[in-house]
């Protein structure tokens, strides 16, 4: 048990922040004792459970990312939304088969769950003897389990890339038995998919299939994003016979987890599993299919990290970037960026296709709120330190087909983009000046046409009086623009040919 004391001097938070932890419910209420002298006039003493200090350590991970204390709060509040209706009984087989059509899944109610109330053996994800697997909000398999590869998929080999790997069209629906596990995720996708996003979902599979999942479609009632579900199912076994499960589907920031369980195992494993959501879903993405994916690449520098660095005294610089970072991580987040691994004090953010957005739409708006950011943050530091610094992200996103995988490092998941993509982000970011944003004639040219349209972009070209003049809706070789700003060409050497452009601005979608 650790005091108050001994968690004050260790994290470095005040007490009244501790109590507000305690009153928000995000950290335990300590427990009362006696803690005298013998012989002597006994006094109370509040301690707290050991695991409070990796709470406060999470809780102070999530505010350096930039998330709200509300966001914390349903954040990890909802670390403990498994239980109630299934573990406790008040459920039954027969309530969950009495279940109407079209309202046959059940919201599991938050409880204060933790491991002292769970008998046996701490269970991992890997101990599941279930089929289980995680699919990302296109519903394309992220991981899957022998057991569910076994079930599921007949111990086929998953493709490659992301789209083949799309979950809808893998299911199977070879017989009538497998309706009600198809059932169970259309309503997952219609919760998340528009009927256009669901057809292309879709697009490749069997005439007579499609029609039948177009028509599922119509009929479901879309499931709401809460965080955990729990549906009756039938699978069909090795001898084709039908047994009766329960789905789980759990949800995360990254995707959702689906477990299938038999009734007839009445244990609490999966519960126990799906309760510790921080270590599941480490453990899930260390364990991520390296899958080959459509992406954008955003890079953006510091540009005079070096001479700001020497300006300042050590403690105000590192107190730049990281307001620097975590400014800008609520703007990664909105337009769905994950964030990659850079060398140095830039970022490297990657943008993947989403069911509502387009992916290198999101890249090009989300550079332009980063930069309108980062020029109210240079005016705070310029009345600040009344000087005439500007601090600029000068910018780079290309687009590409890259594999992209996850390694475990000292401090956590990291996820890694092999292939040219992300050197050509960092090279264009390279030729960016002043905070321009530069974007590959590929991704132009590959956005949706009403994505295009609201695109300003173009390149400044010189007179030959050398006055300056912007040419919309242009491109230009890497190597022209650098001999026309007399730069030297031996780092840009591998991008000389790359056609690139400058973004202007992202116009609002039209409604």
């Amino acid at each position: 048990m650790l005091t108050s004391n001994f968690l004050i001097e260790k994290t470095g938070i005040s007490r009244i922040t501790l109590n507000n932890y305690v009153k928000l419910g995000i950290v335990p209420k300590p427990v009362m004792s006696n803690s005298g002298a013998l012989g002597a006039e006994s006094s109370q003493m509040a301690t707290f459970p050991d695991e409070t200090l990796d709470r406060i350590e999470t809780i102070s991970q999530l505010k350096q990312e930039g998330y709200s204390l509300d966001e914390i709060c349903e954040h990890l509040l909802n670390e403990v939304a498994v239980t109630a209706s299934v573990a406790d009984g008040s459920q039954t087989e027969d309530s969950a088969r009495s279940r109407p059509t079209g309202s046959h899944s059940v919201v599991l109610q938050t409880n204060d769950l933790n491991e002292t109330d769970l008998d046996g053996p701490r269970v991992t994800i890997e101990d599941l003897p279930h089929p289980a697997y995680m699919i990302n909000h296109n519903f394309e398999l992220m991981w899957v389990n022998p057991q569910a590869r076994h079930r599921l998929f007949a111990d086929a080999e998953l493709p490659s890339s992301s789209e083949s790997r799309n979950l809808l069209r893998l299911l199977p629906s070879d017989s009538d038995d497998w309706n009600s596990l198809l059932r169970f995720h259309i309503a997952l996708a219609k919760g998340r998919l528009s009927a256009d996003n669901f057809s292309s979902a879709c697009r490749g599979l069997d005439p007579v299939v499609f029609a039948k999942m177009q028509e599922i479609y119509a009929d479901v009632i879309a499931e709401a994003v809460t965080p955990v579900l729990a549906a009756p199912v039938s699978l069909l076994d090795d001898t084709r016979t039908p047994t009766q499960h329960t789905a789980y589907a759990s949800y995360f920031r990254e995707g959702m987890l689906i477990v299938l369980q038999p009734e007839a195992d009445v244990s609490d494993a999966i519960v126990a599993v799906l309760s510790r959501r921080d270590e599941l879903i480490r453990s899930l993405l260390r364990r991520k299919l390296p899958v080959l994916t459509d992406l954008a690449v955003m890079v953006a520098d510091l540009q005079g990290s070096v001479t700001i660095c020497s300006e300042l005294p050590p403690e105000e610089y590192f107190e730049l970037i990281n307001e620097i970072w975590s400014t800008m991580v609520p703007i990664y987040r909105t337009f769905h960026a994950t964030c990659g691994k850079h060398v140095g004090d830039g970022m490297v953010y990657y943008f993947f296709p989403q069911p509502d957005s387009n992916y290198m739409t999101n890249a090009l708006a989300c550079a332009q709120e980063v930069r309108a950011a980062m020029q109210k943050l240079s005016k705070a530091w310029q009345i600040r330190k009344n000087w005439f610094n500007e601090l600029y992200l000068n910018t780079g996103i290309t687009e590409g087909q890259e594999w992209l995988g996850t390694y475990q490092s000292s401090t956590g998941v990291e996820f890694v983009v092999l292939g040219d993509t992300i050197n050509q982000a960092a090279r264009v970011s390279d030729v960016a000046r002043n905070g321009t944003i530069w974007a590959s004639k590929n991704l132009i040219g590959k956005m949706p046409t009403k994505d295009r349209d609201r695109i300003n972009f173009g390149v400044r070209r010189r007179s030959p009086d050398g006055r300056e003049h912007f040419v919309a809706s242009s491109f230009s070789l890497v190597s022209s623009l650098l001999e026309q700003d007399g730069m030297r060409m031996e780092k840009m050497k591998d991008i000389a040919t790359l056609a690139i452009t400058e973004i202007i601005g992202v116009n609002p979608a039209q409604k």
